[in-house]
Formats: structure tokens, sequence, C-alpha cells
């Protein structure tokens, strides 16, 4: 471990402890609704992959910090610490986004490297931090057309929001991500591979969303997007 590390894991920590404290301050003081902190919480921690894509170069380390959390996130939800986070009938979906994107980067991301494919690892986390959380949004708030497969209920509304904000997502990290400041030697993709990505990660992250049981949506919306994007990216050119 170098001095970049160390300094990588303090700023990881620091950030995820101050988000904490925001998101508990924006409760206790502002009373902001604990559905809300608690996607506060969860599109800020999804995007703080980006800054772990900037601060580390070896990835064995860089897993680190979620890789923390998958276990942090099981004591705050099993004795409900953080009332922004975890209240009476939240699910473990913080402990499975911690473990989604620890294991799609140990498999993916290998930043010397031109075989890095973290822009595939990226596309699922993006997913599920977008895509859910204004499905999640708007379905609750919004929505008023429900449909049902098997034990989820989920609404027309949202899944459409899912669908067209997992798309974009999937779209810019494609477009954007391979050869960039975050993943500076992995190989760009060709257009149609980037229109055809996300088109096809963009239907196939609604379905797993739509057919998910409470929280666990976690797991298969990055896991499942991520696994089809690879086959998808590996064998159409």
């Amino acid at each position: 471990m170098n001095n970049s590390d160390v300094i990588g894991l303090a700023i990881s920590y620091t950030y995820a402890i101050s988000l904490l404290l925001i998101a508990e301050g924006l409760g206790h003081f502002f009373k902001i609704p604990a559905q809300m902190t608690r996607k506060f919480i969860h599109i800020s921690a999804g995007m703080w992959s980006f800054g772990i894509l900037f601060l580390f170069r070896n990835w064995q380390f860089g897993i680190l910090p979620f890789a923390t959390f998958i276990l942090v996130n099981f004591f705050l939800y099993r004795y409900r610490i953080v009332k922004s986070m975890d209240t009476e009938d939240s699910s473990p979906g913080t402990i499975y986004f911690a473990f989604s994107i620890t294991l799609l980067f140990a498999l993916l991301w290998r930043p010397l490297e031109s075989t890095d494919k973290v822009a595939i690892a990226m596309c699922g986390v993006m997913a599920m931090t977008w895509g859910d959380a204004f499905a999640a949004l708007i379905g609750k708030g919004f929505g008023k057309y429900k449909y049902q497969v098997w034990v989820s209920t989920r609404t027309w509304e949202g899944s459409i929001v899912m669908f067209l904000v997992s798309t974009l997502a999937i779209f810019l990290v494609l477009f954007l991500l391979p050869g960039s400041l975050f993943s500076p030697f992995a190989l760009p993709y060709s257009w149609h591979q980037v229109l055809l990505g996300a088109l096809v990660g963009g239907v196939v992250t609604t379905l797993a969303e739509a057919v998910s049981p409470h929280g666990t949506d976690n797991l298969t919306v990055p896991l499942f997007g991520s696994g089809v994007l690879w086959c998808l990216m590996n064998f159409y050119r």
C-alpha cells in the first residue's frame, strides 16, 4: 500500500461518515422524510464510485471502502442506528448495493491495463444509483397504474422512468468513461456498441427492478445489468 492508497482510503471513509452525518442532520433539523434522506445516501454513495476510480490505481485497495461498508451497513441495518438510512420498514438494500459494487469492481476494474472493463461495472452501478432512485420517487409520489410480478408491486410510471434514466446513464458511461481520467487505459466502444448497450442495458435493468422482491433490486439491477453488458460488449463488435 502506497501513500496515494492511504490518502484514498482516508478520503473515502471521511466522505462516507460525512454523508451519514449530513443525512442525519437533514432528517433531524429540517424534518426531511427518511425516504428522501435514504435516497440522498443511495445516490451520493453510488456516485462516490467515481471518486474511487479517481483516487486509486490499485483495484485491490480501491474496493476496500465499499467492501468495508458491507459489514458497516449490516451493523447499521441490524440495530437501526442511523434513522435517515434504516427505518423499521426498510430493506437490507444498502448491504446489497455495497456488495454489488465491490463484486463488480473486483471482477472488472483493472485501472492500469487496457483490459479495464470498469465502464461495464459502472453501467450497472449508475443504473441502480439513478434509475432506481428516480423510479422509486416517481412511482411512490406520482404512480397511479400499478402492476404485480410475483410478490413485487410496481407502477408503470416508475418503470418508465427507470428505463429512461437507466438507458441515459448507461449511454453516458459507455460513451464518456473509457479513456477518460477515471479509466485512462480502457479502450473506447464504438457508437453502435454504445447505442445498443444503452438500450439493452436499459431494458434488462428495468426488468430486473420490476421483478425483484423488496430490496433485492440492489443486487439484481447492477449484477444483471453489468453481466448482460459484459456479454454483449465481448461478443458484439
